[in-house]
């Protein structure tokens, strides 16, 4: 029987959100219940989780924090058995509205993308979860053809490899996936060679995953409305574009969509990526040997502006943070087709936007 694990949810707070919520999820079912929140962070949008699962990281996504013009990061302590989360401390991210960030597998790092300030960071990680001021800032420079969005750089998400070697940053604003070296002993990246690939004019690159079989990576282009498929060079941190495919129906769409989110299943054998404005899960199956994505079909999120969405870690259950109808959905995922079909839902949550599994 499986048992019940933890789900943290990252809110906007703009309209009646507390802050971050706990959920307790029945893997059995794939029922979210909500136990605790906590308040005192501004729009903590984004979470990423220590690697050992003691401690939660959680992006304020602003545009002013201690009187700049940058957002900030905040560290918290994971109560399991209570399904409480305690602050630990706050840091300046450098720069404005920070969505994204990942710990690095050896929990010395958090890494974090400034979207409206196009820049990263990298913030030390104290023994005891607490988080020193940043030990590396790294301003983009450039845009791209799209005048509303791509006037500028806008750094969207910061994705590590599997070696904790190469960082991965797809920015939006200029159409590139720019790649870093993660330096452990300075706390610092650097450029790496090559020092990014491009995406096709406009597309706007979002979010980043990898295959679990560590040879392909995609990305979900937010204003192009695609995945592209790379082919990851372990060695030197390239990526080979081999595919394109697009997240909406071929015929009958035509209302403004953006992506959002992108998962791999933990099997390899399906990918999922966010539509808001067509409101779905578009699900692709993916071929073992070359990576390549087929598109099987869509599932409605039964609610408004889908942002991200995590499966859960037997692979059992999809659960999506509709943003503007209030909801977090849960789907059964169907093991052969990949299919998705809805078991339940939670409204309690105002703006929910990023979904993290505690334990």
């Amino acid at each position: 029987m499986a048992q019940p694990s933890l789900v943290a949810v990252g809110t906007y707070t703009r309209t009646t959100s507390n802050g971050i919520y706990v959920c307790q999820f029945d893997g059995e079912t794939g029922e979210l219940d909500p136990v605790s929140s906590i308040s005192g962070a501004e729009d903590p949008s984004f979470l990423a989780l220590y690697p050992n699962g003691r401690w939660l990281y959680a992006t304020s996504e602003v545009e002013e924090f201690d009187g700049e013009r940058q957002g900030a990061l905040y560290a918290y302590e994971i109560d399991a058995d209570a399904g409480r989360l305690t602050l630990i401390n706050v840091q300046a991210s450098g720069g404005a509205g920070p969505c994204h960030a990942s710990v690095d597998a050896t929990g010395r790092y958090l890494l974090a993308a400034n979207y409206h300030g196009g820049s990263v960071c990298v913030a030390p990680i104290n023994d005891d979860g607490s988080l020193e001021p940043l030990s590396c800032f790294i301003q983009h420079e450039g845009s791209s053809v799209n005048p509303d969005r791509q006037e500028q750089a806008h750094a969207h998400s910061i994705n590590l490899d599997a070696q904790n070697r190469f960082a991965y940053v797809p920015d939006l604003g200029q159409d590139k996936v720019v790649i870093y070296q993660l330096d452990l002993e300075r706390g610092e990246l650097v450029a790496n060679e090559p020092a990014y690939v491009g995406a096709e004019p406009g597309a706007g690159p979002r979010h980043f995953d990898f295959h679990p079989n560590g040879r392909q990576a995609y990305v979900i282009n937010e204003l192009g409305c695609t995945i592209t498929g790379y082919d990851y060079d372990s060695d030197s941190g390239a990526l080979t574009p081999f595919q394109t495919v697009g997240t909406l129906p071929a015929a009958g769409f035509t209302r403004r969509n953006t992506t959002a989110d992108i998962h791999v299943h933990p099997s390899g054998k399906f990918a999922y990526g966010s539509n808001r404005g067509h409101d779905s899960i578009a699900i692709f199956s993916v071929d073992e040997d070359t990576g390549r994505l087929t598109a099987v079909g869509h599932e409605s999120t039964q609610g408004w502006t889908p942002r991200n969405f995590a499966i859960d870690p037997s692979g059992e259950f999809l659960l999506v943070a509709n943003q503007d109808s209030d909801s977090i959905v849960s789907f059964r995922i169907d093991g052969e087709s990949g299919a998705l079909t809805p078991t339940g839902s939670v409204t309690e949550i105002p703006m929910p936007v990023c979904l993290r599994f505690l334990v």
